[in-house]
């Protein structure tokens, strides 16, 4: 079975006067252990598709199921168990709690779910050590640079094992240097934990990283290459 399986998957709004037709009828299955990049102009589609996928929006029409759990059979209190218990998010902004240091941030999910402190701590102390953030664990946001801080929201997407990671933009924010590490590592999760990544991104080098690239235009999936 899929991680993801996504059918039919439609999503409308309103624009002003006019009805904008963000996706439209994407069939997409993500299996264990892929890394994937979701790509396309603006507009395409790609980030409401991971939004979607994310459980973070509901569609027009389709379906989204993840591990089994179709999300349009899902109350609100349910959809945001499956987000805690089987995704993680990486996003372009990094949306680290500035108050947090880098550890209380990554364990932060794991509180969520109620894992005892001794497991908690063993699980974020290797989480840290393995995005290389050993010895930051008591710095907070600002006191750490962005590709840094990008590795914070990687361990804490990470840390608690989760089916699925969503990135979205993962490097829009940080320079190439930066930006190639990041992506070093997010393989490197890929090919030794195997973690399975999920990515809408527009920058080259993580698409060059990409096992599979999934073309986006105007809410249809144009092109889907393996690698």
């Amino acid at each position: 079975m899929p991680t993801v399986s996504v059918r039919g998957l439609a999503r409308e709004y309103k624009q002003g006067d006019h009805i904008v037709h963000a996706l439209r009828g994407v069939d997409l299955d993500i299996e264990s252990g892929e890394f994937t990049v979701l790509m396309g102009p603006s507009g395409s589609g790609k980030t409401t598709l991971l939004n979607l996928i994310g459980a973070l929006d509901e569609p027009t029409a389709g379906t989204v199921t993840i591990d089994g759990n179709d999300l349009g059979g899902l109350k609100s209190g349910k959809r945001a168990d499956l987000r805690l218990e089987q995704l993680g998010f990486v996003f372009q902004s990094y949306n680290l709690i500035p108050v947090l240091t880098a550890y209380e941030n990554a364990d932060f999910v794991l509180m969520l779910r109620g894992v005892p402190p001794a497991e908690r701590k063993q699980r974020v102390m290797e989480t840290l050590k393995a995005v290389g953030l050993e010895g930051l664990e008591n710095r907070r946001p600002n006191q750490l640079s962005g590709g840094q801080q990008q590795r914070v929201a990687v361990a804490r997407a990470i840390a608690g094992n989760p089916a699925l990671v969503l990135a979205d933009e993962p490097t829009a924010n940080l320079d190439s240097k930066t930006s190639g590490e990041l992506i070093d590592l997010m393989k490197q999760l890929n090919v030794e934990q195997g973690v399975t990544f999920l990515f809408a991104t527009h920058d080259p080098s993580v698409m060059a990283a990409a096992k599979r690239v999934v073309r986006l235009v105007d809410g249809r999936i144009e092109e889907d290459e393996r690698r």
